[in-house]
């Protein structure tokens, strides 16, 4: 497919025609969160962020004060009271707080949450047209939102608990509010992202899929800024401060963060040597990986693998 090139903006124009707003702090999910967590956003903040890489987990929030733009893969939603948000777990969104404070719930939920016995609720989530980013907001009525909020309600609640069904009890309330959701039925208007924000979509986009490490056999292709603006058919000048501008920080920070993260994955969630990890992230030989890491973490991958795992089984 031919590439569509990118212009190229002399310093003061450049300014001008980028994204004008708060810098937007990049936010990984941390690898051992639990397979299922509600907070309410009273004692849980929202911050200006975005969630560049694949998060694991299925995301739906719901606001009962306060404002925001929030960004689904290339879709901007302007959101307020009495919109709920639905997210998958591919997509990379970001969100910019437009209020002085936010209100309502927000949900995590891991597709392991889904035993055998809850596969049917997998299958709703998974077939639910709000998982998909043109129809990933839904604006509720007054009514509609007091149920809504009163479901996440009684999901905290649950969710605290020490009760023996909790898990039964969660998952069916889940499913109600799905259905209040789709009783609704009223998808937001969304608008394009604007073209900068394209620009860093795509970078991000091709960050993520070139860390996909399914198997022995794979390995990083591309590793630099260069190689990366070379794919993406821009000066890396240019990538480069466009993505500085909004996220705060250089594409090979970006870099340097997605090859520390998916380290951190690799050793805790594979089985997989520490050669096996060092080969497929692209290092010549075990040493590089692990003299990288030590800089980055403060330990050998070996012993943050073997602390992780003994954290993980006490």
């Amino acid at each position: 497919m031919e590439k569509t090139a990118i212009p190229r903006f002399a310093l003061e124009p450049f300014a001008v025609a980028s994204y004008q707003g708060p810098v937007m702090q990049v936010q990984h999910y941390p690898i051992d969160t639990s397979y299922f967590v509600i907070e309410n956003r009273a004692t849980y903040p929202i911050i200006d962020y975005i969630s560049p890489n694949r998060r694991d987990f299925y995301k739906i929030f719901h606001m009962t004060s306060g404002t925001g733009v929030l960004t689904v893969g290339l879709y901007r939603y302007e959101v307020g009271p009495g919109d709920i948000a639905f997210l998958h777990p591919d997509e990379i969104m970001s969100w910019h707080t437009t209020s002085p404070g936010t209100g309502g719930h927000f949900c995590l939920i891991h597709p392991r949450y889904f035993d055998r016995d809850a596969e049917h609720v997998h299958q709703l989530m998974k077939n639910c047209p709000y998982f998909k980013a043109p129809n990933a907001v839904v604006r509720l009525t007054a009514g509609q939102s007091t149920a809504v909020n009163q479901h996440f309600e009684n999901i905290l609640k649950e969710a605290r608990s020490d009760n023996d069904d909790k898990k039964q009890a969660l998952l069916l309330y889940l499913q109600m509010m799905l259905v209040e959701v789709q009783r609704a039925g009223k998808n937001m208007k969304n608008a394009a992202v604007s073209e900068s924000y394209g620009y860093i979509y795509n970078f991000l986009s091709l960050l993520e899929s070139s860390f996909q490490l399914n198997d022995r056999q794979t390995s990083v292709k591309i590793k630099t800024a260069t190689e990366f603006a070379d794919q993406l058919n821009v000066h890396p000048n240019y990538l480069n401060a466009l993505v500085k501008q909004n996220t705060g920080k250089t594409v090979r920070e970006h870099i340097q963060e997605r090859l520390l993260y998916e380290a951190k994955t690799l050793l805790l969630r594979t089985d997989l040597t520490i050669r096996h990890i060092s080969h497929g992230l692209g290092f010549s030989d075990p040493a590089a990986f692990t003299s990288f890491f030590k800089k980055k973490e403060n330990v050998s991958p070996s012993t943050f693998r073997k602390d992780g795992l003994a954290q993980a089984n006490t």
